[in-house]
């Protein structure tokens, strides 16, 4: 739950407003857990669980709408906390645990009332006590304690106690006792995943077989093609999902998970299509106003009013010199690969769910520019390197300017030619398919190649996934070395770009692998940003002892790095927003807690840009001259955002929308033009992709860039 505002009111005492200056105590390992130095408690035996019990003041924790009182005798430490009579008041105590823990959380407290005063309880935003009762006490001076079971992961935890309905109690502290450890075993995958009622014009009705698990399933999560969808409770073996789209098909999948946070392996998938929509013959009003709001020597930028219709308007259909040219979602666009110099027709008409158009608005014409001097990277004209690929994810470039690709369900590893011609030069053995997002998936040529001859490779294996190298030698592949292994895998989240950094190291997007709690997790390499050297070990100047780099990750994909070396990445949102974040050494992005700039993002580093999971879903990334270049998936384009002085993404241009369906990798080659692959992996159909060749047309000079690194044709 999101902190609600502060309101102000007199009241006795100090009024805090989220207070920072929570306590933060270890709590101790298994083998080395000893009392604290007033616990009367014995030590504990060697490879016994027995920690001696922590306390947390909490007036000396976080406080949001409350305040720290001391006018009823018996507390302890300066004072209690006295919520305000509001829900959603809460206290917030950070506890770290040097590793995943069972634990009891004593609360003690004061009711003068006669009604009980009930609380949530939630451990790193997951409820573990809903509505607990917090009764009467007899008086405000005298205190008593209600307790609620949890579970600590390894690091930082934490605990918040909210006001459930209205007013709450006066809070003294919080005791943490950790009785073991934690439990760590899955629940197994749910069963028999199949179709529940009929789907409708806008929803789907799923059901499921019993989940088992060593202590409890708590919960189910339905998934549609990576993107959590809903949760239910463990009793729960049924779910709807509402709004979706209608004549649409859409690939399920549940997951279950149980109280300490471990998740299954994924069911069955079943695909289930919505039903048509009620028939509309109504087309959408005509677009207003067409106008151009900038242009360049290779694209024209475009604005229209929107238009209306008796249900919703979907989209709309942009035409030049009366063929298509695109669609928008919204109102505006950018019509790249033209020419210099020359006068193109523009029109513009709308559409909606059932196809229904409306009439042309009236047409346009824009001459393009001459070209002037700054650097800046256009995309020109496209053409198509390779056809019959089957999703293509990695791209890479040798130091003679060809390219290798990797397909990511076939473990294939192709070199292609500027020319087109392509040569299979071997499988990346060892790789599995995860029937969704894992497989084959980056690729990466050694700075020393020429010496060396070393590729590397991200792929999921049968314990999960791992970065690993390879020699390419005579047109083969050979000698396969793991070099990082310990993540897991699952069918979505599997991140799976690698990119070496100006200091010789190299950097590795991962997912965490359907499972949030892992991003939080210092000790876990899913949900981060991972940093090795380039022969697999770990680096000295590591923040966390580990290949752990940043953390707080949902599913990163595309990095890269710009004129100032600094990191960039590219990253999959849930349901709500997608992101770019520019990732600092130790940095932690919020997830599972912050998804975007929503969720509860205080104390996390906030994303350089954000775009709604329906307009991008963001895999690859490339930088040339500070200009960001991502493609996308769901998206459907590629979007291209200016890094400024202050270190923000600016000047947001739109490319290609629509006209060439999903798009997975973007890359600069050598001669400072971007390779773009197709990813319709989820029509079902093998071999249907293609790699895209974008002439990019600067507007001053011959001299390119790749971030800030001059790759004047090699």
């Amino acid at each position: 739950m999101a902190p609600i505002p502060r309101r102000s009111r007199r009241a006795t005492g100090v009024l805090v407003a989220a207070a920072t200056a929570a306590l933060t105590v270890a709590l101790p390992t298994l083998s080395n857990a000893q009392p604290s130095a007033d616990s009367s408690a014995a030590p504990a035996k060697a490879g016994a669980f027995k920690a001696a019990p922590v306390r947390y003041e909490a007036e000396a924790a976080t406080i949001s709408q409350g305040a720290v009182e001391s006018n009823h005798a018996g507390y302890s430490g300066t004072g209690f906390v006295n919520f305000q009579a509001v829900t959603g008041s809460y206290v917030e105590f950070t506890v770290d645990s040097a590793q995943a823990a069972n634990a009891r959380l004593d609360f003690r407290y004061a009711n003068g009332t006669t009604a009980s005063r009930p609380m949530d309880i939630t451990v790193n935003g997951t409820s573990v006590a809903d509505d607990l009762a917090f009764p009467g006490t007899g008086a405000w001076t005298s205190w008593k304690n209600v307790s609620a079971d949890a579970v600590l992961k390894a690091g930082s935890n934490r605990i918040r106690a909210l006001t459930a309905n209205g007013d709450g109690p006066n809070l003294d502290q919080l005791t943490v006792t950790a009785s073991g450890p934690a439990d760590t075993e899955k629940p197994t995958a749910p069963a028999n995943l199949r179709r529940d009622k009929e789907p409708t014009a806008s929803s789907v009705s799923l059901a499921w077989d019993a989940s088992t698990d060593n202590v409890k399933v708590t919960g189910y999560d339905v998934y549609q093609h990576g993107q959590l969808m809903k949760q239910v409770d463990g009793a729960a073996l049924a779910a709807t999902v509402d709004g979706l789209n209608p004549e649409t098909s859409y690939d399920w999948t549940v997951f279950a998970r149980d109280a300490a946070a471990n998740v299954s392996a994924a069911s069955n998938a079943v695909t289930i299509a919505t039903l048509p929509a009620p028939p509309d013959n109504q087309a959408p009003s005509i677009p207003g106003s067409l106008r151009s709001t900038g242009r360049t020597a290779t694209s024209v930028d475009l604005a229209w009013n929107a238009s209306t219709d008796n249900v919703k308007v979907t989209g709309y259909e942009i035409h030049r010199d009366g063929a298509a040219a695109g669609t928008s979602d919204s109102t505006s666009t950018t019509i790249a690969g033209l020419k210099a110099g020359t006068a193109y027709k523009f029109k513009v008409r709308a559409f909606d769910l059932k196809g229904n158009k409306s009439e042309f608005g009236p047409e346009i014409t824009v001459t393009t520019g001459d070209g002037r001097p700054g650097g800046v990277p256009d995309p020109g004209t496209v053409s198509t390197l390779a056809g019959g690929v089957d999703v293509a994810w990695g791209v890479g470039f040798l130091p003679d300017g060809t390219g290798l690709y990797t397909e990511r369900n076939t473990f294939n590893v192709h070199k292609l030619t500027k020319a087109g011609n392509r040569t299979l030069i071997g499988k990346v053995p060892n790789a599995v398919t995860t029937g969704g997002e894992g497989g084959l998936l980056g690729i990466e040529i050694s700075p020393g190649f020429t010496s060396d001859h070393y590729l590397y490779f991200t792929h999921s294996a049968s314990e999960g996934n791992r970065i690993v190298r390879m020699t390419y030698e005579n047109n083969a592949l050979s000698d396969y070395k793991i070099l990082l292994q310990g993540m897991e895998k699952s069918r979505f989240h599997n991140g799976g770009r690698l990119r070496f950094g100006p200091d010789g190291k190299l950097y590795a997007s991962m997912g965490d692998a359907q499972s949030g709690s892992r991003a939080q997790d210092k000790t876990s390499l899913n949900g981060k940003i991972l940093r090795i050297n380039a022969d697999g070990t770990i680096p000295s100047d590591n923040p966390f002892g580990n290949a752990v780099w940043s953390l707080g990750h949902r599913n990163p994909q595309g990095i890269d790095f710009d004129s100032k070396g600094r990191l960039w990445q590219a990253e999959f949102g849930n349901s709500n927003m997608d992101e770019v974040n520019l990732i600092q050494k130790g940095g932690n992005y919020g997830w599972p807690n912050c998804e975007g700039t929503a969720g509860d993002c205080s104390g996390y580093i906030a994303p350089k840009k954000t775009w709604s999971t329906s307009s991008a879903s963001p895999s690859g990334l490339t930088i040339i001259n500070d200009h960001v270049f991502v493609a996308t998936t769901v998206g459907q384009r590629v979007y291209r955002l200016r890094i400024d002085a202050s270190s923000n993404l600016v000047e947001q241009k739109t490319y290609f929308q629509s006209t060439y369906n999903r798009l997975r990798t973007v890359e600069v080659d050598h001669d400072g033009d971007i390779w773009l692959t197709t990813s319709t992996d989820k029509d079902g159909t093998n071999g249907n992709d293609r790699v895209l060749l974008i002439d990019i047309v600067y507007s001053g000079g011959d001299e390119r860039s790749r971030g800030g690194r001059l790759v004047t044709g090699r």
